[in-house]
């Protein structure tokens, strides 16, 4: 098919501020390969994205938040994290409740 492919190159300015990250070791190489390996992960997204509204399919949403879910609220990180503590007796029920209606009540 015509059109299929595309270039996975980042912009040269994000390629000078990763060179410039090693140079002056802001950042530590295995840092900076997963930034480059997630940069390049998004493009190629982008592009199957881009490549289905082409076609005409209307998958965009669904694609991106299949394989861009958006990470628990904090609020849902917490509770989780009061049940755990609950589980593994580290927090009593009582004092677990009360920090969970608390978290319940923020918006």
């Amino acid at each position: 098919m015509e059109g299929m492919t595309h270039p996975i190159t980042p912009p040269p300015e994000l390629l000078k501020q990763w060179e410039d990250d090693w140079f002056n070791e802001r950042e530590n190489v295995d840092v900076l390969l997963i930034q480059v390996f997630q940069a390049g992960a998004d493009q190629e997204l982008e592009a199957c994205c881009g490549l289905l509204v082409q076609q005409g399919f209307d998958l965009v949403d669904y694609l991106h938040a299949a394989r861009r879910p958006k990470p628990p609220s904090l609020k849902k990180q917490a509770l989780l994290a009061i049940d755990t503590a609950v589980a593994d007796d580290r927090l009593s029920a009582d004092v677990a409740n009360v920090v969970r209606r608390a978290l319940e009540q923020l918006e």
